[in-house]
């Protein structure tokens, strides 16, 4: 088995604004609030459901192409994290430094052409 898309993560000036806009074209659901300022929204059935969430995260200067507004997290299907870590360094992906604390829950990798993403501990399960 593979990964799959958990989450899609855009920063963005105003998450709220964003998050109306977003529900109303995806018929999506405000799922979550963490307390940090950004919003969490997808398909009624939640996180690891049918589609990947959008997490709206605030950002008074939007990053440069350096840092894109935009990254995957993916989510391990039939294997815990560190596996998983294992097997995208296997297959050409890098550790990325973004500023990290290396306390988090999750582990900020790139691909062979220097794109962001992250790996979530949380396992989903297979689409199908």
């Amino acid at each position: 088995m593979a990964c799959r898309i958990g989450e899609l993560v855009l920063e963005c000036r105003e998450p709220e604004r964003l998050a109306e806009f977003w529900c109303e074209v995806l018929d999506f659901v405000v799922l979550d609030r963490p307390g940090d300022g950004s919003i969490e929204i997808g398909a009624r059935d939640g996180f690891g459901g049918s589609q990947p969430t959008i997490i709206l995260s605030p950002r008074d200067e939007l990053s440069s192409v350096a840092t894109p507004r935009l990254h995957l997290d993916l989510n391990a299907t039939d294997r815990d994290q560190a596996a998983e870590l294992d097997r995208l360094l296997a297959a050409g992906a890098r550790p990325a430094d973004v500023g990290q604390s290396d306390e988090e829950e999750w582990h900020v990798l790139q691909d062979p052409e220097g794109n962001i993403f992250c790996l979530l501990r949380a396992r989903i399960a297979p689409v199908g």
